[in-house]
């Protein structure tokens, strides 16, 4: 059955994450994921000639699932709120896959470093989306505090074994309230929620996609 060139990559993708969390992402080879799957192997080195393009293809995957219904209206921390939490709805699809992407980048520091960057880059479209400019020095200041809010929940969803991840909906939202209070402290405008609570001092973060 011919695939258009989104569902070859989706396919793709699954193939190598399904594999990475059966053997581990060092020892997953996306040519044996796509022999797995029966993908032409001429097409995969074409479009993903290495595995880290996999993982890039998978954030954006992840992003395009978080913007396609994105609200233009509504309080900028709800609709970051949403988008985020459908980051992650794509990342509970492939849940092993990406644990053992997220383990091998503990030990592994220049994956760790490739996955931050993915990640701010997704955090930067996230919060223009969401109606707030991430350009200049201001704008770069909101993704890294967008970027901090995604790190903190991924170590959350790392440990949330819920049905409907009601845990790692809980740490977003706090972390959207802590990045909103850091927000007004710094005079940034709009914020990111109505009202600031306060939160304990978060722990150092985990690289994620």
């Amino acid at each position: 059955m011919f695939m258009n060139d989104s569902e070859f990559d989706a396919a793709l993708v699954t193939a190598v994450l399904a594999e990475a969390g059966l053997r581990g992402w060092r020892a997953t080879s996306v040519v044996e994921a796509a022999r797995t799957a029966g993908l032409d192997l001429g097409r995969v080195r074409t479009r993903f000639p290495s595995k880290l393009t996999v993982l890039i293809r998978f954030g954006s995957i992840a992003d395009q699932a978080a913007l396609g219904d994105a609200s233009a209206v509504g309080a900028v921390k709800d609709k970051l709120f949403d988008m985020i939490m459908r980051r992650f709805d794509v990342l509970q699809a492939h849940r092993a896959g990406v644990l053992a992407v997220l383990d091998a980048a503990v030990v592994d520091p220049a994956l760790g470093l490739f996955l931050g960057r993915l990640s701010g880059r997704s955090m930067a479209w996230l919060l223009e989306a969401a109606g707030l400019s991430a350009a200049g020095l201001r704008g770069t200041l909101r993704a890294q505090g967008l970027l901090g809010v995604w790190l903190w929940s991924v170590r959350a969803w790392r440990e949330d074994e819920s049905a409907d991840l009601s845990a790692t909906m809980t740490a977003v939202d706090k972390a959207l309230d802590r990045a909103g209070q850091l927000a007004r402290y710094i005079g940034d405008e709009p914020p990111l929620a109505e009202e600031a609570v306060a939160l304990e001092p978060l722990p150092p973060l985990d690289p994620a996609i």
